[in-house]
């Protein structure tokens, strides 16, 4: 019988190796899985379904959000947010403030940076924007900005949104 006609044959090597780098590729799958669901913390009103949306929105980008119904303004007056770039909704993520409809990807820029910033704020609730993007919106698409806001309250571009 030749070597290769049993098909089911594998090396003493493959047999101690296999499940090795079975453990290791599903130990680094897990790890990098729980790496991106980085915790949050939202502060909303419990009946805005913009914030509802925007909460949405930050799972399907692979954060783990906590959620606090009692309303944002006592969270953000807490968290130092000024009022002038207020929303909606306020979140604290690794000692950052982010305030309003911010995408994942500024959130994941922020976290990667990690500026000497109060945090990230896009102010109002601005059409188009994560959470105001909905059918409702009928594809409508407002310009608008998010700010880096630094620790004295005040403000520059951090991504702008055409």
């Amino acid at each position: 019988m030749r070597k290769n006609s049993q098909p089911f044959l594998i090396s003493r090597r493959q047999m101690l190796l296999g499940p090795v780098s079975l453990a290791c590729s599903s130990t680094g799958w897990a790890a990098a899985k729980a790496a991106a669901r980085t915790p949050i913390k939202v502060w909303k009103d419990p009946s805005c379904g913009c914030c509802n949306s925007w909460v949405s929105h930050l799972e399907q980008h692979g954060f783990l959000v906590t959620v606090v119904n009692e309303g944002n303004k006592a969270a953000r007056a807490a968290l130092r947010m000024p009022e002038k770039h207020g929303s909606c909704h306020t979140a604290l993520i690794s000692g950052y403030v982010v305030e309003g409809h911010v995408p994942a990807q500024d959130i994941r820029r922020l976290l990667k940076e990690r500026p000497s910033a109060l945090g990230l704020a896009v102010p109002g609730m601005p059409v188009g924007s994560p959470g105001m993007d909905g059918p409702d919106f009928d594809g409508q698409q407002d310009p608008y900005q998010v700010l880096l806001v630094r620790i004295d309250g005040s403000a520059q571009v951090f991504n702008s949104y055409p």
